[in-house]
């Protein structure tokens, strides 16, 4: 068994952010990158809004910057990934892929939010190039270009109203007959003369030679008047929702409906003592990599404190 001062679980903007801030302040601080090391910035391309980088940055140079940057200060960071915890009381334990044991004074959950996919191979083939799940991240390779947004909810319309001020024209490709969303965003995406709805069609792939330039749908699936569409698009954003990534602390720790760690209010701590949470995991609303990085800083310094205050 290790026993570590504290464990950062998940890596990307916040967990490396909390890294940084936590082995500057001496905490020796085990971090577990998870399956997707660097996190859903490594799934785009260019990064143009975060600050320090004026000329933009590949997603996944930044998250190589951030590992080195918290290296540099001494944290170990392990490729593996945290399956398993206990928090029934402290030291906190936990497991990780190979079976080791971890006990830990203070534990950091920075484990993100999974955009939700179709499930297409077009998909994958044009992640980065075309696909997105982020329209306040990627919207601006957009300009003046014709885009598509998959989905019925809130977060659909507001995507494509975002989007709308950017692109010359957005489709919102929508399943059902109808929209989700609530009134006021219905009626803002049927109001914007850009945008338009294309009611119960499915998305059944993509086509272009190395980026995206169109999408096959399906008007009205499975009924007798089924009809196949192609329409010509430069950008594919999914707007189907996240999924936290939070399965194996749901035993331990509060989450609303969906699965979003919950936070006490204005900081990044948990019902638990020593447990705090930074990034997508627990932010169901901005979901940017620089609120990801401030929430990593805040939950590293309440870590700090906390075990500051034990010692006394």
């Amino acid at each position: 068994m290790e026993s570590v001062k504290c464990l950062i679980i998940g890596s990307g903007p916040a967990g490396y952010t909390a890294a940084i801030y936590a082995s500057r302040a001496n905490l020796s601080p085990v971090e577990y990158c998870g399956m997707q090391p660097g996190g859903q910035l490594t799934t785009t391309t260019e990064v143009e809004n975060f600050p320090g980088y004026p000329e933009g940055v590949d997603g996944n140079q930044l998250m190589a910057d951030l590992r080195q940057q918290a290296e540099r200060f001494g944290t170990d960071v392990r490729d593996g990934e945290i399956t398993r915890v206990d928090f029934s009381a402290p030291p906190y334990r936990a497991w990780d892929d190979s079976g080791r044991e971890l006990q830990a004074d203070t534990v950091i959950i920075a484990t993100g939010a999974s955009a939700k996919y179709l499930g297409l191979a077009d998909e994958q083939k044009y992640m980065g190039m075309g696909v997105s799940a982020c329209a306040t991240c990627d919207g601006f390779f957009y300009r003046r270009k014709t885009v598509a947004v998959v989905g019925g909810g809130d977060t659909a319309c507001e995507e494509a109203l975002y989007l709308s001020n950017l692109a010359a024209k957005v489709y919102l490709i929508v399943r059902k007959p109808f929209l989700r969303a609530s009134k006021v965003m219905q009626q803002r995406v049927m109001e914007r003369e850009n945008i338009e709805v294309l009611f119960e069609h499915n998305a059944i792939g993509l086509y272009g030679e190395q980026n995206v330039e169109g999408a096959h749908l399906v008007k009205r699936l499975g009924q007798p008047d089924e009809e196949k569409v192609d329409i010509k698009i430069d950008g594919f954003f999914l707007a189907i929702g996240h999924k936290p990534n939070t399965d194996i602390f749901r035993q331990w720790l509060d989450t609303d409906e969906v699965g979003y760690l919950v936070k006490q209010p204005g900081t990044p701590r948990t019902k638990l003592p020593g447990i705090f949470v930074a990034g997508d995991c627990a932010d169901p609303t901005y979901r940017q990599a620089i609120t990801a990085a401030a929430s990593g800083c805040q939950a590293a310094i309440e870590a700090e404190r906390f075990l500051l205050n034990s010692s006394k």
